[in-house]
């Protein structure tokens, strides 16, 4: 053993078990960050898939990524389910399908009213987590379900719609969504929001309900920039930047977002997340056709077909994540770009595939407080993508 040696392995010795003390310690005041924070995740499917899968969403569950059980695990304080329906629901099926989705969730809530109560503003929401129950808000995803009807959005914001999600990947004949606007853009009668579509989104203010900018195309993006009087939100997008998809915003987008004292609620979908992700899927989808096409026939949706076929080759689909680290840039690129008070979380958890790696359900958030208390964020920023900056836009919305 050399000089040097002799005097390394006490300082080793020394050192190993304050860096174990460090991390312990970094872990525990993560979760209990996490704990006391108010948590909010904007964007959730599980309630369409529910129709399909009859899962009774207030026990633990082995499939899917929500239930009750997990998001207590998860210190999930506040979801916004989604009301979704794809294109194929047009006028006369639509708006029946987003009742009968809320419909859904209301007897959820009725079966157990000691674990999850509807909040319609701010302050039903922070009393009904004092009371340690989770709070159920509705956001509806497509301005298809209202079927052009004015008294239609009365009807959703009456039963509790806290946002609208103006066009899901389809457009309506008042607003143009992002993949028309890229796929369709010479053969659409118009581009961005009509005057039509200019008049919900003053009704949808007035009515206090915020107006949902994910799936919009940026037409029709930057025409809500200039008709609202509220705060917007990006209910489950991804920064541009790091991913060039469709669905993700642009810097420019991001900014105006901010300008107007929006929030962006950063998606967790691989496909937004990393931009390498859709090559390799499409290589699992064609080497595994045959089973996802019929899976999606068994379930009636081509989509639960893909995803209950990744949880059958878990390890195949496994090897297509992203890592955790990939997710977090996102939120951190928006907030040193747009600044912190503008960042939220819209997991978009129960309508995708594939997450980041550690992403597995709701059970998982309090990874994301680790990893940005390790990037040295502090607690009141924390707390402030956790849910903050989304309450702040509610309670400006509602005036509640």
């Amino acid at each position: 053993m050399n000089a040097s040696n002799i005097y390394l392995e006490p300082m080793k010795k020394l050192l190993l078990p304050l860096l174990f003390l460090s991390l312990k310690l970094s872990a525990q005041n993560a979760q209990q960050i996490h704990q006391r924070a108010i948590l909010i995740d904007t964007h959730n499917d599980v309630l369409s898939n529910q129709l399909i899968t009859k899962f009774d969403l207030a026990k633990l569950q082995t499939e899917g990524n929500f239930d009750l059980v997990r998001a207590k695990d998860g210190g999930l304080d506040a979801q916004i389910f989604s009301i979704w329906c794809g294109e194929k629901y047009g006028k006369g099926t639509a708006f029946a399908m987003a009742n009968r989705e809320i419909d859904s969730l209301y007897a959820l809530i009725k079966r157990n009213p000691d674990k999850i109560a509807l909040a319609r503003n701010s302050a039903e929401l922070q009393n009904i987590v004092k009371q340690k129950k989770l709070a159920a808000l509705i956001g509806v995803e497509g301005g298809h379900m209202i079927e052009d009807r004015m008294d239609y959005i009365d009807s959703l914001a009456r039963r509790g719609m806290r946002y609208l999600t103006l066009t899901w990947n389809n457009s309506t004949s008042w607003a143009t969504s992002a993949r028309d606007e890229v796929t369709k853009k010479d053969s659409l009668p118009h581009l961005g929001l009509t005057d039509y579509g200019k008049q919900i989104v003053k009704h949808l203010n007035e009515l206090g309900v915020m107006v949902d900018v994910s799936h919009v195309g940026e037409r029709t993006f930057y025409d809500v920039i200039a008709t609202t009087t509220k705060p917007v939100i990006a209910s489950h997008s991804c920064a541009y930047a790091l991913n060039p998809h469709r669905r993700n915003l642009k810097d420019d987008q991001l900014k105006a977002l901010a300008k107007n004292g929006g929030v962006v609620c950063v998606n967790f979908y691989s496909g937004f997340v990393d931009s390498t992700y859709a090559a390799k899927a499409n290589d699992f989808y064609i080497k595994h056709k045959a089973e996802i096409d019929s899976l999606g026939k068994a379930y009636n949706d081509a989509d639960l077909g893909f995803i209950k076929a990744s949880s059958l080759h878990q390890k195949e689909a496994n090897e297509l994540r992203p890592p955790l680290s990939m997710l977090i840039h996102h939120i951190d690129y928006i907030a040193k770009l747009i600044g912190v008070d503008h960042v939220g979380i819209g997991s978009d958890f129960d309508g995708s595939e594939s997450y980041p790696l550690q992403m597995n359900s709701v059970a998982d958030y309090p990874k994301i407080t680790k990893a940005l208390l390790d990037l040295h964020y502090s607690e009141s920023d924390i707390d402030k993508i956790l849910g903050g900056n989304v309450m702040r836009v509610l309670k400006v919305n509602t005036g509640k």
